[in-house]
């Protein structure tokens, strides 16, 4: 039997989002709409009243819900999210149990397991700060430092994922996390939830995107197989 846990949030009308803070002091929201684009009523005459069908539209904005950033979100050199292959979104997983930690409170390396191999995989912080989705305290995160990126880096691995809203605090506007792991092709994915029905699990990580071209993030059915 395969065991797999959903590590996303629900895609949703009017769905929670990041706030960009403008000059002007307003707020820039990303979210999304969902409506019907064609009902099941309007379709039916189409069929001869023998068949009916919805098609729904969505608008929304790539870095909406959980999802995967590629080196394009930062860079307009880099990869787009239509270049990632398959192989580098579905990867041999661990995840870091930092729950606890305070409103914009950093983590080091000292988090880091002595003993545990890092090179090739994903890496999960479970903050638990999933459990604040749709608040506004959801905005005040803790975050990785400098010094836990350059390790990450040097150690290999291949995408980092975090259950709060932005792997970089808002406080930082260089974006450090952004900035290197995405210059060393090591991806990032931000909004995950359920992390901690990991702990203590051998899994691989999945979060594969439709195959867009010139888009630099999108959301992502993100979630594990547990290994027996």
């Amino acid at each position: 039997m395969f065991k797999f846990i959903d590590l996303s949030h629900y895609f949703e009308d009017n769905m929670p989002g990041f706030k960009m803070k403008n000059e002007d002091g307003t707020y820039t929201k990303y979210t999304a709409e969902i409506k019907p684009f064609l009902t099941h009523e309007e379709s039916k005459p189409k069929y001869q009243g023998k068949a009916s069908f919805e098609i729904t539209e969505i608008l929304f904005q790539t870095s909406l819900g959980t999802y995967l950033d590629s080196p394009y979100h930062r860079y307009p050199e880099g990869r787009d999210i239509s270049e990632i292959k398959i192989d580098e979104v579905i990867l041999s997983g661990v995840v870091i149990d930092v729950r606890g930690k305070n409103e914009f409170e950093s983590i080091g390396v000292d988090i880091i397991p002595n003993d545990l191999k890092l090179e090739g995989k994903a890496v999960l912080f479970n903050f638990g700060w999933d459990k604040y989705w749709g608040e506004d305290k959801y905005h005040s995160y803790p975050y990785i430092s400098e010094e836990l990126i350059e390790y990450l880096i040097n150690e290999g691995v291949r995408l980092v994922g975090v259950d709060t809203l932005n792997i970089d605090s808002s406080r930082k506007m260089n974006r450090p996390a952004h900035t290197l792991l995405l210059k060393n092709e090591i991806f990032i994915v931000e909004n995950l939830t359920g992390l901690e029905e990991l702990h203590g699990e051998k899994f691989r990580f999945f979060a594969v995107p439709l195959k867009a071209k010139n888009v630099a993030a999108l959301s992502i059915r993100a979630f594990a197989e547990i290994l027996e």
